[in-house]
C-alpha cells in the first residue's frame, strides 16, 4: 500500500511541474492590425510588444496581405532599417517564428520605405523566467498554473484523508 507521505509527495511533484511548466503561447504580431504599415508609425508595434510577456518556446506569427516581408536583423540594422545582413528572411504569410532563447529579437519589413519612413518594425524582448512574474500581462498563464496547483493540492488532500 502506498504511504501517505509517498502519495502527498507525488501530488506535490505534479503540482510543482504544473506551476513551473507554463505552456507556450502564440502571438499574432500586431494582433488585429497584423503585419502592415502601422497607421501611427512604429509606436503601434512598440506598444503592442510592450503589452506582451514573451517567453522561450512562444511563437510569434507575422500575417499580412499585400506586399510585405519580414527580416530578422541585428539591433544596428533594426535602428537603420537595413536588411543587408539579415539573420532570417520570410516572404510569404504567415511566417511563424519560435522564440528559443532569452535574446531580444528585431524584425523589419524590407519592402521599400515600409520600415524607414513608415515604421513597420518590431522588437521582441523575451522575459526571464522570474522576470516580472507578477506582471498582469502574464495573467492567463499564471491563472492556469495557480488553478492547476489548487487542483493538485485538493486531490492530494482528498486522497490523504482516505488513508
Amino acid at each position: 500500500m502506498v504511504s501517505r507521505m509517498g502519495l502527498v509527495g507525488c501530488f506535490l511533484l505534479v503540482a510543482v511541474a504544473l506551476f513551473n511548466g507554463a505552456t507556450a503561447d502564440t502571438y499574432t504580431v500586431g494582433d488585429d492590425l497584423e503585419w502592415t504599415i502601422p497607421p501611427a508609425g512604429s509606436i503601434a508595434y512598440t506598444t503592442w510588444a510592450n503589452t506582451k510577456r514573451f517567453q522561450n518556446n512562444d511563437t510569434i506569427v507575422f500575417k499580412w496581405s499585400g506586399s510585405h516581408t519580414v527580416a530578422e536583423v541585428s539591433k544596428a540594422d533594426y535602428d537603420n532599417c537595413s536588411n543587408s545582413n539579415h539573420l532570417a528572411f520570410y516572404d510569404s504569410s504567415p511566417a511563424s517564428i519560435t522564440l528559443t532563447s532569452n535574446v531580444t529579437r528585431y524584425f523589419i519589413c524590407t519592402v521599400g520605405n515600409h520600415c524607414s519612413d513608415l515604421g513597420q518594425k518590431v522588437t521582441i524582448k523575451i522575459s526571464e523566467d522570474d522576470d516580472r512574474w507578477w506582471d498582469s500581462n502574464a495573467s492567463s498563464s499564471l491563472t492556469v498554473n495557480i488553478g492547476a496547483l489548487i487542483l493538485s493540492t485538493a486531490m492530494a488532500i482528498f486522497f490523504y484523508s482516505f488513508n
